[in-house]
C-alpha cells in the first residue's frame, strides 16, 4: 500500500470545525478531455477492471505495515516571539515543506476582530483553514480560550478522513482554558481507526497532573484497546513527570525517549532548553523523530516543531 492516500468527508459544528475539498477542486486533478483520440476509443471491460481491483486489494494484507508522517508545533497565534511580527503566511510555507500527513497545532486563532485591521497579511479566514489550504483536505478545531476579541485553541490537519472528533475541556480553575482535541482518522485499508489527540496542557504543575489523568482516562476508557493512538502537542512538562504517568496509566510511549533516551529540547526555539513538546504513541511505532532545524523555525514560533514517522 502506498503512502499518503486519503479520502474525503464533511461535518461542521460551532466549536469544532471540519471540512473537506471536493475531488474536482483538489490540486493535481486530471484535466477533462473534450475529445478522445481515435486510438483511445477502445471499449473498457468494466467487469474485468473490477475483478482486477478486488484481486489487488485482497493481495494486500491488513497486517502490512503502514507509514505516515506527523508534525506538531505551537504556532503562537501566528506571531513571532514577543508578538513582534505576524508571520502566519511564512509559517504556512514552512509547515507545507515538512510533508506531514497529520499536523497537530496548538495556539491556533479561530477568530480575532481587531487583527485584520492592524496587519495587511492577516487572512480573512480562521487560521487552521488558512494553514490547511489545499494540502490537508480535512481539519478539526477545538476552541479553548475565548476572550473579548476572539478565541484560539488546538487544531488537527489531516490527509486522511476525520470520521469523528470531540474537544474535551480539561480546564481546572482560573483563567487558563485547556482542551484535548480528539480526532478519529480512517486509514485506507485498515478496519481499525487511528486516534489522534492534540494536547496543550496548563502552566501549573498541579493542573497538568490532573489534565494528564484526564488524558489517560480518555485513552483507556474511550478508545479501543487495540486501536493505534498518537498524542502530540505542548505538554508544558518541564519537570518531566509525564513519561512515567502516561506509560503506566495509558500505555503511551514518547518517541524521542524511545529513540534517544529523553524528550527533545524545544523551548525557547532559538536556544532550546526545556523539553515541553512531545509525541506519544500506543499500538504504533515511532521512527526517526527529529527536532526541525532552527532556520527558519526559530523565526516562526517560540517552540521548535517536532516530526516523526509513525508505523502502524
Amino acid at each position: 500500500m502506498g503512502l499518503w492516500k486519503f479520502g474525503l468527508s464533511h461535518t461542521c459544528s460551532s466549536l469544532l470545525m471540519h471540512r473537506s475539498i471536493p475531488d474536482s477542486s483538489r490540486r493535481g486533478a486530471p484535466a477533462v478531455l473534450s475529445e478522445a483520440a481515435p486510438e483511445a476509443a477502445m471499449p473498457v471491460d468494466v467487469a474485468a477492471v473490477e475483478t482486477d481491483t478486488q484481486a489487488a486489494l485482497a493481495a494486500v494484507s491488513p497486517d502490512a505495515s503502514f507509514f505516515f508522517k506527523v508534525l506538531t508545533v505551537n504556532i503562537h497565534k501566528g506571531f513571532t516571539f514577543f508578538n513582534r511580527k505576524f508571520i502566519l503566511p511564512e509559517l504556512r510555507e514552512a509547515v507545507r515543506s515538512v510533508g506531514a500527513d497529520v499536523v497537530f497545532l496548538q495556539e491556533v486563532t479561530g477568530s480575532h476582530i481587531k487583527h485584520p485591521d492592524k496587519f495587511d497579511n492577516y487572512p480573512d479566514m480562521p487560521h487552521y483553514e488558512f494553514l490547511a489550504d489545499t494540502i490537508w483536505s480535512q481539519f478539526a478545531y477545538g476552541r479553548n480560550a475565548v476572550y473579548t476579541n476572539g478565541h484560539h485553541g488546538n487544531a488537527v490537519l489531516s490527509k486522511f478522513p476525520i470520521v469523528r472528533f470531540k474537544n474535551h475541556d480539561v480546564s481546572i480553575s482560573g483563567p487558563e482554558r485547556r482542551g484535548l482535541l480528539h480526532c478519529e482518522l480512517h486509514i485506507p485499508g485498515r478496519n481499525v481507526n487511528l486516534h489522534a489527540i492534540c494536547v496543550h496542557l496548563g502552566l501549573v504543575e498541579a493542573h497538568r497532573t490532573q489534565q494528564m489523568e484526564m488524558l489517560c482516562d480518555l485513552v483507556r476508557k474511550h478508545i479501543p484497546a487495540h486501536a493505534p493512538v498518537v498524542v502530540a502537542g505542548d505538554f508544558n512538562d518541564w519537570r518531566h513527570r509525564a513519561h512515567d504517568l502516561l506509560e503506566r496509566r495509558a500505555g503511551l510511549h514518547e518517541v524521542f525517549v524511545q529513540a534517544h533516551g529523553q524528550a527533545a529540547r524545544t523551548f525557547p526555539a532559538r536556544r532550546p532548553v526545556l523539553r515541553l513538546d512531545r509525541i506519544y504513541v500506543r499500538s504504533a511505532i515511532g521512527h526517526a523523530p527529529v527536532v526541525l532545524p532552527s532556520r527558519p523555525w526559530s523565526h516562526l514560533s517560540d517552540h521548535a516543531p517536532l516530526a516523526a514517522e509513525i508505523e502502524l
